[in-house]
């Protein structure tokens, strides 16, 4: 092997130092993963520093809001396991002595997270942080509503290619609390990031400089032999899945979060989610669930804020890529004054950090964020996020109007198809189905019609963007493909929604 390291420009001494490979989801694909490369160089450095030799290797993941609305999105959850795949390739066809792990997006970290489980070598996380907003606070998850005012010829074409040019001013990861966000606070919340690294602004130097620290850190956790497996256990994921619930996170964790944990050896259910979030604080004003965009988490105090407010709830003994526990990292980061340097950017737009996280006794609500229904159309469950369901729709009884694939039934709602007190239930859009794409362009035509958006719903056993908002009900199991009760609905059946009762049933 030695030769084949020189003929990569490794010299003879750098053959005797700490070996770390540095993998990353870099590429041109989409904002998330743009602006990675630098990040790729500074853990360079950082490796150096340290007294190690970093390797890079790259397998770029694809971007959900490119691939909707057509047969791209199809791809989405496979890639994630492809990317995991090669990960494992990478890092298990040569040896190294610790790995750093860059990635931004919602398959590329959940996909690099599992790899940790399976290779288990020393590693440290850099997630690539959060896209500026546009002078006028849009983000990215407003143009689903916009496209379909659009549609209805509600707004102009200027006011809709004005949003379109301003939605992604900046690298990094959409800026909102979407799947994206919510993988790089799992991270974190892991313990495999340096403490107050989830979500930092994309295009600052302190993101840079984070990245440099993790590249010495890695060396130290190849010479303290510390492996993902000593950090990551069943109470990380518990602590997980409380952040989740103050945070108000994407359902496709529900996707993730089990997949990451068995990859650990570890076992995590969507009833895990619902026990954990009842009686769960939900405290994060940020969308789609909350008021601002999620650049603001990081200046509000980002994840150490939250653990520190649900501190109580949380197994604060787990151990960390520091080398510390959980506990020991916050008492540090408050001892160095993090929180104070954090909130001066929120006060010149009028707001205080408890604008954006709200105290723990001052919660939006103490019933987490999800809910996991089950009942005879969801036999085996379904998933609601009830922060962003209108209040009126918690307990509803539906008439029926299904539909088998998505192009149907967004086109249904476009044309004023569905009325006030319909359920629109979409079929055959599970993993056997169709890949289990998102229902996202629906969910958002529903959403942004005033008088849809707080009088039907939406049952699939697709799933949704994290950007989705409205009585949207996903992940019903067993799925049509697989003979679900989904696949029986009837034009006219009487659909019954009871997110208080956690229960899914067709009554009539």
């Amino acid at each position: 092997m030695d030769p084949l390291r020189l003929g990569t420009g490794w010299t003879v001494e750098d053959l005797d130092k700490p070996q770390i490979i540095i993998e990353s989801t870099f590429g041109d694909s989409h904002p998330g993963s743009e602006g990675l490369f630098e990040l790729v160089e500074e853990v360079r450095k950082g490796v150096a520093e340290a007294g190690g030799h970093g390797a890079r290797y790259f397998c770029t993941d694809i971007c959900d809001g490119e691939a909707q609305g057509h047969d791209g999105i199809n791809y989405s959850l496979p890639s994630r396991d492809m990317i995991a795949n090669m990960i494992e390739i990478h890092a298990k066809a040569t040896p190294f002595d610790a790995g750093v792990f860059v990635a931004s997006c919602d398959k590329g970290l959940p996909a690099n997270l599992m790899a940790l489980g399976r290779i288990n070598i020393p590693s440290i996380v850099v997630t690539g942080g959060v896209m500026d907003a546009s002078p006028h606070l849009l983000t990215l998850e407003q143009l689903g509503a916009i496209s379909a005012r659009y549609e209805r010829g509600e707004i102009s074409e200027e006011e809709f290619e004005f949003a379109k040019h301003n939605a992604c001013p900046s690298c990094g990861a959409c800026s909102f609390m979407g799947t994206a966000s919510t993988m790089q606070v799992t991270a974190e919340a892991l313990g495999l990031t340096l403490p107050g690294t989830a979500l930092l602004p994309a295009t600052s130097s302190d993101l840079r400089e984070f990245a440099r620290a993790a590249g010495r850190q890695s060396v130290w956790l190849s010479e303290h032999n510390l492996y993902p497996r000593d950090i990551v256990t069943k109470e990380s994921f518990e602590n997980v899945i409380m952040v989740h619930a103050a945070i108000s996170g994407s359902t496709n964790s529900l996707l993730h979060i089990p997949t990451i944990a068995r990859e650990f050896g570890i076992e995590i259910t969507a009833d895990d989610f619902d026990r954990l979030h009842r009686g769960a604080h939900y405290l994060l004003n940020v969308r789609p669930a909350g008021e601002w965009p999620a650049q603001f988490f990081y200046y509000a105090g980002g994840v150490p804020r939250i653990m520190e407010e649900i501190k109580s709830m949380l197994h604060l003994d787990v151990m960390t890529v520091t080398g510390k526990t959980l506990g020991e990292n916050l008492e540090d980061l408050k001892a160095n004054g993090y929180y104070e340097r954090c909130g001066h950017y929120l006060e010149k737009w009028g707001l205080k950090r408890e604008d954006i996280i709200r105290p723990f006794d001052q919660a939006f609500g103490t019933d987490g964020s999800i809910a996991i229904l089950h009942g005879n159309l969801a036999p085996d469950g379904a998933v609601v996020k009830h922060t962003v369901v209108p209040r009126e729709m918690f307990k509803a009884t539906l008439k029926a109007r299904p539909f088998d694939c998505e192009e149907d039934a967004i086109h249904a709602v476009l044309t004023h198809e569905i009325k006030p007190g319909d359920a629109v239930i979409i079929r055959y859009e599970g993993p056997k189905g169709s890949g289990m794409p998102e229902m996202f362009y629906t969910t958002e035509a529903i959403a942004s019609d005033p008088e849809l958006g707080a009088s039907i719903a939406l049952i699939t056993d697709g799933r949704f963007s994290g950007a989705s908002k409205g009585p949207a009900i996903g992940h019903v199991s067993p799925e049509a493909a697989v003979g679900g009760p989904i696949a029986l609905v009837e034009e006219g059946d009487l659909i019954r929604i009871d997110i208080p009762g956690r229960s899914l049933e067709i009554v009539g």
